[in-house]
């Protein structure tokens, strides 16, 4: 059962987070050449896949927990940064691109998107790396 979970926790953030993290960085250079079907585009992308990617922890929490490493300090970390990335994707970045296809000036999105791609890069490392690993990695 583990190794389902996990084959779908990374399925999810591959399918879910990957195309979010590329459409979020595009967007801010897309907003500047005021490209508005682009816009559309990226923004639905965004949406509707950072919706998708609720399915990341969901999974994440379900083998963490089949693997008994709940309170391993990688992974609370992990959580934290992952909770990081949502807030800003919810309440900066989305809202941010809604300002952007209203025709308003949008500051510092393209440095709140780098912040996101980063926190999510970070969280992607700590997956593979696993402080404490009994995989010998």
């Amino acid at each position: 059962m583990t190794k389902l979970l996990l084959s779908l926790h990374v399925l999810a953030a591959i399918v879910a987070i990957g195309p979010v993290t590329v459409a979020a960085s595009m967007f801010p250079a897309v907003a500047r050449r005021s490209d508005r079907s682009w816009l559309t585009l990226l923004h639905r992308i965004c949406r509707v896949y950072s919706l998708v990617g609720v399915a990341v922890p969901v999974f994440g929490l379900a083998t963490a927990s089949s693997l008994g490493v709940l309170g391993d300090t990688w992974l609370i970390t992990s959580i934290v940064l992952t909770v990081a990335a949502a807030l800003i994707l919810a309440l900066v970045i989305l809202p941010g691109q809604e300002k952007a296809l209203a025709g308003q000036p949008v500051t510092r999105l393209g440095m709140v998107t780098g912040i996101f791609n980063l926190l999510w890069a970070t969280v992607t490392v700590l997956m593979i790396v696993r402080p404490g690993s009994t995989t010998g990695a």
